[in-house]
């Protein structure tokens, strides 16, 4: 936005109009506006708002994980998840890591088939990546369910994932962007970071520059960069970064924590306290060791974290569904704004948002268990 069309925007009572969701207002509140979501999405989730009905458990059943790369927090995460969940149904689980790369998932995609489980989840990377093994699990009608396998949740057109499982992704973005806004007093310069490779990252990266465009930030760059290459990218791009915007870069947002581990050296080399600028904040997905910067403040603010553990039972109840004949539930899970200020609430403790809303015992009881 120019300097003269901002003193337009400043000057009129009609405001801005944003399709990404905030009303037409003035640019005051548009900042309460930003403020109440951030609200909103930082309170507890304290009550179950999931499945209460849904098939008994089918037993003795064998699972494939199909995890893009354990090295990522959110998928380790939700892995995690799912092994409690199995143990808790009866079921038999095997871990494949595609190690972040696309031939590493191929490999384990085939070897997945080769085990003839009784479903397959794939974890963490776009099913349409995998065509031959859709197709092949599709031929055989292999019950398939995934987590951020695409930009929406439930049913994956074109292919035979019948479960795709999440938050709502573009909620998400908004929360991160409305905090870097609200928390820049209106007037934040961001720098962006995405990848790619994953179609549910463009379009969260895409939502974020959206928010921010609209509401009158600046969005000094948009950076497309491998997560799989975060550890060898980041000190150096970090750095190329502060060197090109200096003090005008008061925020970094990205659709993943995982960036966010490798910046630390860098801002600190170049002498930037804990709570200073850029503060990071992350549209998911409340790893550990996001949590642990948060808690520590050390440079990231903030995370929009996703109940990692919940969306690991909730694939194993997607997956008991299709292996009964079932649609899937049409759940999509809560998120949450971390911060400072409430790392502790909902699982805090142990560093992951973990809401208490009673959501194990929930699934048992659909489950007969």
């Amino acid at each position: 936005m120019s300097v003269i069309s901002r003193r337009m925007f400043m000057s009129t009572t009609a405001g801005i109009a944003l399709a990404a969701g905030f009303a037409a207002r003035s640019f005051a509140d548009a900042i309460s506006d930003a403020k109440a979501i951030v609200e909103k999405y930082a309170s507890p989730a304290s009550k179950w708002d999931g499945p209460t009905t849904g098939p008994k458990a089918q037993a003795g059943k064998s699972i494939v994980v199909l995890a893009a790369d354990m090295k990522n927090g959110g998928i380790l995460g939700v892995t995690n998840g799912i092994l409690e969940a199995a143990k808790a149904i009866g079921w038999n689980v095997k871990v494949l890591d595609g190690a972040g790369s696309v031939s590493g998932r191929t490999g384990a995609f085939g070897q997945a088939l080769a085990l003839k489980p009784d479903g397959i989840v794939i974890c963490g990377f776009d099913a349409v990546e995998q065509k031959v093994g859709l197709e092949t699990a599709a031929g055989t009608k292999l019950p398939l369910v995934s987590w951020h396998a695409a930009p929406v949740n439930g049913p994956v057109a074109g292919t035979p994932v019948v479960a795709n499982v999440g938050t709502d992704p573009m909620e998400v973005s908004k929360a991160a962007a409305a905090w870097a806004f609200n928390d820049a007093g209106g007037k934040p310069g961001v720098v962006i970071f995405t990848d790619s490779t994953y179609a549910i990252a463009i379009a969260k990266a895409d939502k974020m520059k959206a928010v921010i465009g609209e509401l009158g930030g600046t969005v000094l760059e948009y950076v497309d960069t491998p997560i799989a290459d975060t550890s060898t990218r980041m000190p150096q791009l970090t750095t190329s970064l502060l060197q090109r915007y200096g003090t005008k870069w008061t925020h970094a947002l990205a659709i993943n924590d995982i960036y966010f581990d490798f910046m630390g050296p860098s801002l600190e080399a170049a002498g930037i306290p804990g709570n200073g600028a850029p503060k990071l904040v992350a549209a998911g997905d409340g790893s550990e060791s996001a949590y642990a910067r948060i808690r520590a403040g050390e440079h990231q603010a903030v995370t929009v974290a996703e109940p990692l553990t919940l969306q690991g039972w909730q694939l194993v109840d997607e997956l008991n569904r299709a292996i009964a004949g079932e649609k899937w539930s049409g759940y999509i899970s809560p998120l949450h704004v971390v911060t400072k200020a409430n790392v502790e609430l909902d699982g805090g403790k142990t560093n992951a948002f973990d809401p208490d809303n009673n959501y194990r015992d929930a699934y048992k009881k659909i489950w007969g268990k």
